[in-house]
C-alpha cells in the first residue's frame, strides 16, 4: 500500500497522459474519426432547359468547386458534380444566370463563377439565291462560255445576329489556265461584306451542282 500511495498523483497523471496518448493516436490515425479534408474539382457548365429555337453564347465554360469531406470517404469524381444554368422560360436577351450544382452528399465550401453572363439568340432560317464566285488568278486566255447551279438557292440557318452579317451565300470555282468543262458539287458558303466565311451558320443543302464551260478566250479576263 505504500508504493501505491507514494507519488499516488504522479502515477495518475501518468496514466492519464498514457491513456490520452493512445487514443490520439487510436483515433487520429482512424479515417473515420480523423479530420476531414477539402477538394477542388473543374466542372464544365452546361446550359439546361434552353427554349426550342434559342442558342446561348457564354464564355465561362467551366466552373471551380471545392467541396469538404470525411476523411475515408471516397474521392469525389468530377463527373459526379454538374454545374447547371437553368435556361428555362428565357426569350432572346442578355442575362445573369446562377451556377446550380448537382452533387452527391458532399459540403460544397465554395463555387466559382456562382454566376455567368450571357446571351440568348433566336435561331432564324432564310433563303438566299446562290452566286458563282471566280477565284484565283484571272486568266486572259479562257473565258466563261455558260454555267448553271442546282440548285439556285439554299436556306440558311442560324443566330439572327450572324443573319444579319450575310452579304452573300457564293459558290467558290477556280479559274483554270486553259478551256475546260467543270461539273462539280461543290460546297457553298455564307460570306460577310468582306468576303470571309461567317462560321456557325449551317447552309443546306451543304452540297450544290455546279457547272461551268470555259472557252478560249480574246483576251478579256474573267470578272470575279
Amino acid at each position: 500500500m505504500v508504493i501505491i500511495r507514494k507519488n499516488f498523483g504522479l502515477k495518475v497523471l501518468s496514466l492519464l497522459l498514457a491513456i490520452l496518448g493512445w487514443a490520439y493516436f487510436r483515433f487520429a490515425a482512424n479515417p473515420v474519426f480523423g479530420p476531414g479534408f477539402e477538394q477542388q474539382l473543374s466542372v464544365p457548365i452546361v446550359a439546361a432547359n434552353l427554349p426550342v429555337g434559342f442558342i446561348a453564347h457564354f464564355t465561362e465554360k467551366e466552373a471551380v468547386v471545392t467541396v469538404a469531406q470525411k476523411r475515408g470517404d471516397p474521392a469525389v469524381k468530377p463527373d459526379e458534380i454538374k454545374a447547371i444554368i437553368d435556361l428555362g422560360n428565357k426569350s432572346a436577351g442578355v442575362y445573369n444566370v446562377p451556377v446550380q450544382l448537382v452533387a452527391p452528399d458532399v459540403s460544397v465550401k465554395s463555387l466559382s463563377p456562382a454566376s455567368v453572363g450571357l446571351t440568348i439568340e433566336k435561331v432564324d432560317d432564310r433563303t438566299y439565291p446562290l452566286s458563282l464566285h471566280y477565284s484565283g488568278q484571272a486568266q486572259a486566255s479562257v473565258v466563261v462560255s455558260d454555267s448553271s447551279m442546282d440548285p439556285k438557292t439554299v436556306r440558311v440557318q442560324g443566330p439572327t445576329g450572324l443573319l444579319q452579317q450575310v452579304a452573300a451565300v457564293r459558290v467558290d470555282i477556280p479559274i483554270p489556265t486553259s478551256p475546260t468543262d467543270i461539273d462539280s458539287m461543290v460546297r457553298p458558303s455564307a460570306v460577310d461584306s468582306a468576303g470571309q466565311e461567317i462560321a456557325g451558320l449551317v447552309v443546306s443543302p451543304d452540297l450544290v451542282r455546279v457547272q461551268v464551260h470555259f472557252v478560249k478566250g480574246n483576251g478579256a479576263t474573267i470578272k470575279q
